[in-house]
């Protein structure tokens, strides 16, 4: 079987990132994939950096591992397994009670009347101790190999979208790509090339994932998107929590929505023949997701990664990821998977 060259475009959203682990374990485990380059966005950034130091370390089952080890220590557990007892129990209905349980509302409380800079010196960033654990710089050296990798941020100063690559990626960078203001201090990087140091927020807000750096001629022309912020809820939310939520998601599909409305307006004009060949880039567009089973979840399953909904979400990715492949993997490229027209109506 000829191998399918891939870009992936991974979204952010909290510990539903474990969906995406999924998602990557499956993908890693066949032979005849290739992934070209990654895009990622706040977990989606932890995915990437987690999947491309484990494929520089020990190819695809090292990448494998590298996943199963980071999100043990989003679990803080090592044994990630499902406990018996709670097989019967859906991820709904445990999405539900942590939702509604007193230490989830009074951390939601918190958040929105106190700022993370009220902390002062005790304030400190719990994603350092295990992004700090990558070797940047055998990863994301200059001809490192591996996939390539792009990293999204937001800049404070101007609220522009910042992607980072290669060199440019650090622990600093990855922990800006999913910094949440209301939760975790900005970021400052420093820029190597001017010395300017800027101040950085989640890269959810200007690009979830960023697909523009992967419309590079020397990269295939598929691009998979791990989509885990559902684009439609069936109802209407009447919660605070869930209104709050909505709003989020709704604000960290905007910046993916425009440039797949950019991508199809390029297409359809490359179909009919109105620019020349070579002027801009084809792009075959798939995604991988499960939107039914986001709408179960509440926001709380997106800030308290406990074993249960890590492992759970898992294997949903995994489910996911074959049934794409199942249905797609010939249209790999070949054409689009995904009918954007019908998605923007």
């Amino acid at each position: 079987m000829t191998k399918k060259r891939i870009n992936l475009a991974l979204q952010g959203g909290g510990a539903h990132g474990a969906f995406t682990w999924g998602v990557l374990d499956r993908l890693l485990s066949d032979e005849d994939l290739e992934i070209a380059s990654i895009s990622g966005t706040s977990a989606g950034a932890l995915n990437g950096a987690a999947l491309k130091a484990g494929m520089i370390e020990g190819g695809r089952e090292g990448a494998r591992a590298r996943l199963d080890w980071l999100w043990e220590e989003v679990g803080a557990r090592p044994d990630m397994r499902i406990p018996e007892w709670m097989v019967p129990f859906s991820l709904s209905s445990v999405s539900r009670a942590l939702e509604y349980s007193i230490p989830f509302m009074a951390a939601d409380a918190w958040s929105r009347a106190v700022s993370p800079y009220a902390l002062g010196g005790f304030y400190t960033n719990p994603l350092k101790p295990i992004v700090s654990q990558f070797n940047y710089d055998k990863v994301c050296a200059e001809n490192s190999g591996g996939p390539c990798l792009f990293i999204c941020a937001t800049k404070v100063r101007s609220g522009k979208v910042r992607v980072f690559k290669d060199s440019e990626i650090s622990t600093d960078v990855i922990m800006a790509s999913a910094c949440l203001p209301t939760i975790f201090q900005a970021v400052a990087v420093t820029d190597p090339e001017t010395g300017l140091t800027d101040d950085y927020w989640d890269g959810g807000y200007t690009g979830n994932p960023a697909l523009f750096p992967l419309f590079n001629e020397a990269l295939p022309e598929d691009i998979v998107i791990v989509n885990i912020n559902p684009l439609e809820r069936r109802e209407t939310p009447r919660t605070a929590q869930g209104i709050q939520n909505r709003i989020n998601e709704i604000s960290f599909n905007s910046s993916l929505l425009r440039e797949l409305r950019a991508i199809d307006f390029v297409q359809r004009l490359l179909a009919a023949g109105k620019v020349k060949k070579g002027e801009m880039r084809r792009v075959l567009v798939h995604m991988i997701a499960d939107d039914p089973l986001m709408n179960e979840l509440s926001v709380a399953t997106k800030l308290l990664p406990t074993p249960y909904t890590l492992a759970r979400l898992k294997q949903a990715g995994q489910r996911a990821a074959d049934d794409f492949l199942a249905a797609h993997r010939d249209e790999l490229n070949e054409q689009s998977s995904v009918d954007l027209v019908e998605m923007f109506q």
